[in-house]
This record gives structure tokens, C-alpha cells and sequence, in this order.
């Protein structure tokens, strides 16, 4: 599965926490994260982390599209919880694209950790079907010719 991580500068080092009690299930999927994040992780945990763009000056937008050509079957994005902290458009945006594509997202650790055990134990491998890029779909494609 294509999985993607994303997390504001106060919450990294949860993040890289997370993935690291969570390294050897997250190590069998493609992940990709916002640049300072994908850094961060990689250097804590040793996971291969495709980096993008920073998020606030574009690597969320790219997550969204990534989304949006269904390209991510799961996201990670633990967001500040300082009430001072302005929302962004492109927060909304990442959060109502994942409603409209079903994408599972969790925003903080009580989620992503009852996401990563439903990915361990196949209860997420339904997006195996809805996403016309996955490895189901792709060899169903060139068996049909």
C-alpha cells in the first residue's frame, strides 16, 4: 500500500515514535511524507521515505494529488493541537480529499495506531480494489489484455 506522513513541527517526534514502534509493518509499503518530515523519520528509523515538497510550500498540495489520482491508500498526518495555530486551505483540502477518494486517515496516535494494526491484519486491503493503480488491479489489466 501506498501510505502517506505528514506532521506539523510539534508533533515529529511522535510521528517518529510511531513509526518506529511500527517500523517493521510501515517497512512493507510504499511511504511517501512531506520533505522535514520524511527527513526526520528516515534519520530516526531507518525507514526508505520518498520525500516531496515541504508541506507549507507545496508537498501537501502534492500529497493531495497523490490523492486525488489515487496514489495513497492511507494517511498519517498528526496535526498541531496549539489552538493558535492558523488552519491552512490546503489542510481542509488534504482532510475533505481523503472523504471524497475513502482514504483512511488518522490524525492523531489513538487512530493511526488502530489503522496500522487494521493494515497488519489485512482489514484495509480493501483499497487494494478501489485503487485502480494497485498491484490487483494492474495484473487484472493485463490479464483482461
Amino acid at each position: 500500500m501506498d501510505i502517506a506522513i505528514i506532521a506539523d513541527d510539534n508533533k515529529k517526534e511522535l510521528m517518529a515514535q510511531f513509526c518506529l514502534a511500527y517500523c517493521g509493518i510501515l517497512g512493507r509499503h510504499h511511504l511517501c511524507a512531506t520533505y522535514s518530515t520524511g527527513k526526520y523519520i528516515s534519520e530516526h528509523t531507518g525507514l526508505e521515505i520518498e520525500t516531496l515538497m515541504m508541506g507549507n510550500v507545496g508537498g501537501m498540495e502534492q500529497i493531495a494529488s497523490k490523492i486525488s489520482f489515487d496514489e495513497v491508500d492511507l494517511v498519517f498526518y498528526f496535526r498541531s493541537t496549539d489552538p493558535s495555530k492558523e488552519v491552512h486551505d490546503y489542510e481542509n483540502t488534504l482532510l475533505r480529499l481523503c472523504d471524497v477518494y475513502n482514504v483512511p486517515l488518522a490524525t492523531n496516535i489513538a487512530t493511526a495506531e488502530a489503522l496500522v494494526t487494521a493494515l497488519e491484519s489485512g482489514s484495509l486491503n480493501w483499497r487494494e480494489f478501489v485503487n485502480p493503480r494497485s498491484e490487483y488491479n494492474m495484473k487484472k489489466k493485463q490479464s483482461l489484455g
